[in-house]
């Protein structure tokens, strides 16, 4: 039996045993919701389902926004589950690269079917796991993973952890169900997807921001601007949806950019085997969807195969030959008064990026505030994981503003938010009171961002 057989075969019979019928999501009620993600959270940071270690956290680790790059990867421990490869005999071969991953973050992947491992894979990098209530829905169904069929069957994020199980968490490459992992029950997918749908955005901004920055404030014009950066044709409102000319609201729709055609992919300087990414479907048609932008800053690198480190690297791309010469770009050009695609110059790419930087930001400070007033209202106990969580957010934000050389005047205050969030942390008494002054000093640097 195939593997996307026998991932169809189990959902028919987990769907049969929970009564859903035709395994679609309904909404639970708030106290049941809740409990629901209480329940995914620890499913996705725990449950290894019987399988060679790994979690869905593995590979998702919230200390690092729920992706994975070669600097989070190289601060693991060498008997991390993430090298599974590297110490168990059975997966040595055919089911991970480990120097591609210690060095560009790639993730071995076999889309197209399980009968030849040794030629029909792809190397991936991990998609964050953030805003996914505003970024997998499209009028041809659910977009998941980098290609938009992340997940077998009926391509839902709930039947995303099935998938990942059987790619991911096997004992051996035989991927026997009951012998090397066990699949997630009807109940567990349902937990994990509300977990996973909790995080991060619960909606799309509302462009344009009355933003304070020269250059930022320029970046968005030019984003907006569907003669100039076009950026916000396929990716409405920064978000993962598309609204093309001509063809109207397309949800999260799937593209052919020209990524496969860059010259120079870091990970093929290497030498080693690396397969052309055929995208979306069995065989492929070349085409991936839309990642949201909202967070893509502190998410690099950047696009499917991890070919470009930087955010000006990865607005850059579309100025290139690749993007312009591919489906999309010429797309692109026809409906231009003018025939061209996308032309940028340096000056605008940088402006551009810098109007990612500071929206990534933007959406930093208000998860951050967000977990910081909650932890003034739970017990001593809860409060410790807050406020490591806000940290987190917060050395974001200082990252990504530094890294754009934007907003000296914001950083200085984040960088006090942090020093009071490390104080609330340590303090028996008074952490709450150090909570709420780091409170204001994250909306003092949002201030110096947008009015």
């Amino acid at each position: 039996m195939r593997p996307r057989e026998l991932v169809s075969t189990a959902r028919v019979v987990l769907c049969a045993v929970v009564a859903l019928s035709g395994c679609k999501t309904v909404s639970p009620p708030a106290d049941r919701l809740s409990q629901l993600i209480a329940k995914g959270r620890d499913l996705f940071f725990n449950e290894t389902f019987a399988g060679n270690g790994r979690t869905c956290g593995t590979c998702h680790p919230a200390e690092n926004n729920f992706t994975i790059d070669p600097a989070f990867i190289a601060t693991l421990p060498k008997d991390n589950p993430l090298f599974v490869a590297e110490f168990n005999p059975d997966l040595k071969e055919n089911f991970e690269n480990p120097a591609l991953m210690r060095e560009f973050g790639l993730i071995l992947e076999n889309l197209d079917g399980f009968d030849d491992l040794k030629n029909k894979f792809v190397m991936r990098g991990v998609p964050h796991t953030l805003g996914l209530r505003t970024s997998v829905q499209s009028p041809g169904g659910p977009r998941t993973g980098w290609s938009g069929d992340g997940a077998p069957g009926d391509g839902s994020l709930r039947s995303f952890a099935t998938g990942a199980v059987i790619q991911h968490f096997t004992k051996t490459l035989n991927r026997i169900p009951g012998v090397d992992f066990r699949l997630p029950t009807g109940e567990e997918l349902d937990a994990l997807e509300a977990f996973q749908l909790s995080l991060g955005r619960q909606q799309d901004l509302a462009l344009p921001l009355r933003l304070k920055g020269t250059v930022p404030k320029r970046g968005q014009e030019i984003f907006l601007d569907n003669k100039l950066g076009k950026c916000n044709i396929c990716h409405v409102n920064a978000g993962a949806t598309a609204n093309f000319p001509g063809r109207g609201s397309l949800g999260n729709a799937n593209f052919n950019t020209g990524v496969e055609d860059l010259p120079d992919q870091p990970a093929r300087l290497t030498g080693k085997r690396v397969p052309p990414d055929d995208g979306f479907r069995s065989p492929g048609d070349g085409t991936f969807n839309i990642p949201p932008l909202v967070e893509a800053a502190d998410t690099g690198p950047f696009f499917h195969n991890n070919a470009i480190e930087t955010i000006e690297g990865a607005v850059g791309f579309y100025d290139g030959e690749a993007f312009n010469n591919s489906p999309a770009g010429q797309a692109l050009a026809k409906i231009d008064p003018k025939g061209k695609g996308i032309e940028l110059d340096g000056t605008q790419i940088v402006a551009i990026a810098a109007f990612l930087r500071v929206i990534n930001v933007l959406e930093n400070i208000r998860q951050s505030i967000e977990l910081l007033e909650t932890s003034r209202a739970v017990s001593s106990t809860e409060r410790a994981g807050l406020l490591a969580r806000a940290a987190r957010e917060t050395d974001d934000s200082i990252r990504v503003l530094r890294g754009g050389g934007l907003h000296a005047e914001a950083v200085a205050h984040l960088r006090e938010a942090r020093r009071l969030e490390d104080k609330a942390v340590r303090s028996l008494f008074f952490g709450r009171r150090y909570a709420q002054e780091a409170i204001r000093e994250q909306k003092k640097a949002r201030a110096f961002l947008v009015e």
